[in-house]
């Protein structure tokens, strides 16, 4: 069965889909971050340096960053379901490898194979959503599929250190192997079969998309922590020939991999700039704020956890809700009072003196988490909803890559503050995070102005 976005799929059957799209993306999400725990224990039995570990995780995100256009290429070309079952497989399929690994350059090269199949699953999920959930309820299912993300980033860190206190680094990806074998065995059965198009795959453009972006992504890494300019400066460059060759081939297409004709859509053009500004907000916060915590307020590491865990837990709590009210509410407004209350929060944390409560922490925290929650569910609805229906995949992908572009650049930002001003800057960086999710509210706003023509929705 293949539904159109007006009918979407039955109750029942919309209820198990969902099921499957979940346990996928969450393992996803959750990669994200959970090795970010163990990479001083492998370094230490892999006899590595901390540069070298640390592209246990880079590997993973600059091959999700770079790849998540071209696959939802693929997935229009082929159909998002094929795309998103073959991303669990080569997801499973690289968790089993990670976790046998013997040394760090298998290990690595695993992580980038998972990283691979991470963006499959990725660049497909809303864009499935979109076929599960008939239009009058896009925003609902989209807020439950925000839960999920939230979840995932959330948990990510709690779980592996509970996977660590009973069991060794490998079996932080091993148990993905039965999770997404049974992820795999439901998507097969549950999920819908949305069309592909007519229109053929264009390699070279993916190969040149992938080369830009990682080009990007990996000199934005060097250039935060102030490594050899000669070589940010050749990588930007050459970042720079990948994106002008890729304008240059696609010009004439009607279907381009870096979908220039959905950002040309005053609607859809504005609600990704406002997710990049609320992302990058987001991901320089969650990597400032234990240094703010630890060097400004006093705070020991075993609080740690409990002062970051309201904003997530909020958030997640609020991505839901906020979905139904999209349904009804423009996504500017709903947006747009989100990042003012996530500005409100950052900037209170960055205020805050030496001598602050825990329950004044808390509270800023979950003003942050209420505020982002409150901007993410609708903003996926105004872009998801702006689209073509046949551009659903590439729209997808668009959500995926701003969301982490976002958070590759905040965490740069972050980096870039800390190696010039030591752990004085995470205070410094949160005033930067605060000026971007206020720049994000503007922009969110600006959805309501008469001149730009979308529904009462704001889609």
């Amino acid at each position: 069965m293949t539904p159109s976005t007006q009918t979407g799929l039955p109750p029942p059957a919309r209820l198990w889909a969902m099921a499957a799209l979940s346990i996928a993306v969450c393992l996803a999400t959750l990669d994200t971050a959970i090795t970010n725990t163990a990479l001083p224990t492998i370094a230490r039995e892999f006899a590595a340096g901390p540069a070298d570990t640390i592209w246990i995780v880079t590997s993973y995100q600059l091959v999700m960053i770079a790849a998540m256009l071209p696959l939802a290429s693929l997935g229009e070309r082929f159909g998002q379901r094929a795309v998103f079952v073959a991303g669990i497989a080569v997801f499973a399929a690289a968790s089993l490898a990670c976790g046998l690994a013997r040394s760090l350059q298998v290990l690595v090269g695993a992580r980038a194979l998972q990283g691979l199949g991470a963006a499959a699953i990725m660049s497909a999920n809303t864009a499935l959503v979109r076929h599960i959930y008939p239009e009058a309820n896009l925003g609902r299912g989209l807020g439950l599929n925000a839960l999920v993300i939230a979840f995932g980033l959330a948990a990510g860190p709690v779980l592996a250190s509970a996977i660590l206190a009973v069991a060794t680094w490998h079996w932080l990806f091993l148990v993905n192997v039965p999770a997404g074998l049974l992820a795999l065995s439901m998507a097969l059965r549950m999920l819908p079969r949305p069309a592909g198009t007519a229109a053929g795959f264009d390699g070279v453009a993916a190969l040149l998309c992938f080369t830009m972006f990682a080009l990007f992504v990996h000199g934005l890494g060097e250039a935060s922590h102030r490594g050899a300019w000669a070589l940010v400066a050749a990588e930007w460059a050459l970042a720079l020939l990948c994106g002008y060759l890729l304008a240059r081939r696609q010009r004439r297409g009607s279907s381009p991999i870096l979908p220039v004709d959905l950002l040309r859509i005053p609607l859809f053009g504005l609600s990704s700039a406002v997710a990049v500004c609320a992302f990058a907000t987001q991901g320089l916060a969650l990597v400032a704020l234990p240094f703010h915590f630890m060097a400004d307020l006093g705070r020991g590491q075993v609080e740690l956890g409990l002062l970051i865990a309201p904003w997530p837990l909020l958030g997640a709590a609020m991505a839901p809700v906020a979905g139904s009210l999209s349904d009804r509410y423009p996504a500017g407004l709903l947006g747009g009072a989100g990042l003012l209350c996530l500005a409100s929060g950052i900037a209170l944390l960055a205020l805050l003196p030496a001598a602050t409560s825990t329950a004044a922490i808390v509270g800023c925290m979950a003003l942050c988490g209420f505020g982002f929650g409150l901007f993410l569910s609708p903003n996926q609805r105004s872009i998801m909803a702006s689209a073509p229906a046949r551009r659903s995949g590439a729209a997808s992908g668009i959500l995926g890559t701003a969301r982490l572009l976002g958070q590759a650049l905040g965490a740069a930002i972050v980096a870039l503050w800390l190696t010039l001003s030591g752990t004085a800057g995470a205070r410094a960086a949160l005033w930067v995070g605060c000026l971007l999710a206020v720049a994000g509210a503007i922009a969110s706003m600006a959805r309501l102005l008469p001149a730009r023509k979308h529904d009462a929705h704001g889609d």
